[in-house]
C-alpha cells in the first residue's frame, strides 16, 4: 500500500492527463478547470483514507472533527470507503449532510434577523432547479473529478497490495525429469 506521499505524487503526476482529457472531451475550459480541481481536491483531501487518521484527514486542520463520525461508521479499506463510485458517493452525501446541518442554524438566524417570511418549499425547489438544469454539466464535471481522484488512490492501493502479495509468494521450482 503506497504512503500518503506516494498518493500525493500520483495525484499530481496524473493532473496534466486529467486537464488534457477533460478539455479534449468537453472543449470547455470551465469544465476542465472544475474537473481538474475536483480531482486534486479528491486526491489530496477527499479521498478514501478519510476513514483513518491519515494525511488526508490531517489536511482538514481544525475542521477534521467533521470526519470523526465517518471514521467510526466506515471500516478502513472497505468498499464503502475505497469502492469505486460508492465510496465517493458516500463521502459526498456525508459532507453534504454536514454542510446542510451546519447551514440550517445560519439560515434560521438570517430569517430571524431579517424578519421576513420564507417559503421553504420554494427555496428547495429553486435550489434543485438551479443544480439540475442550470449547472448540470459543471456538477457532473465535479463529481467525475472527485471520483477520478478517489479511483487513483484506490487503484494504487490495490496494485500495491497485489504486488506485495505476489512478491511474498515463493517461486515454484521446476520439476526435473
Amino acid at each position: 500500500m503506497p504512503s500518503g506521499r506516494i498518493h500525493d505524487r500520483i495525484t499530481l503526476w496524473s493532473l496534466p492527463w486529467i486537464v488534457g482529457l477533460s478539455w479534449l472531451l468537453s472543449r470547455s475550459s470551465t469544465v476542465a478547470l472544475l474537473m481538474s480541481s475536483a480531482f486534486v481536491f479528491s486526491g489530496l483531501m477527499f479521498g478514501p483514507d478519510l476513514d483513518i487518521y491519515s494525511v488526508q484527514y490531517q489536511r482538514w486542520g481544525v475542521l477534521r472533527w467533521i470526519w470523526q463520525p465517518y471514521q467510526s461508521m466506515i471500516p478502513h479499506r472497505s468498499c464503502l470507503s475505497h469502492g469505486c463510485i460508492i465510496g465517493t458517493l458516500i463521502r459526498i452525501l456525508y459532507l453534504s449532510l454536514i454542510l446542510i446541518l451546519g447551514g440550517i442554524p445560519l439560515i434560521i438566524l438570517v430569517k430571524l434577523v431579517s424578519g421576513s417570511d420564507w417559503n421553504w418549499q420554494q427555496i428547495a425547489l429553486d435550489i434543485w432547479q438551479l443544480l439540475t438544469q442550470d449547472y448540470l454539466q459543471e456538477i457532473l464535471a465535479i463529481v467525475i473529478g472527485l471520483e477520478l481522484g478517489s479511483m487513483s488512490h484506490s487503484l494504487s492501493d490495490w496494485l500495491g497490495s497485489a504486488y506485495k502479495r505476489q512478491k511474498r509468494q515463493p517461486k515454484k521450482r521446476r520439476k526435473r525429469r
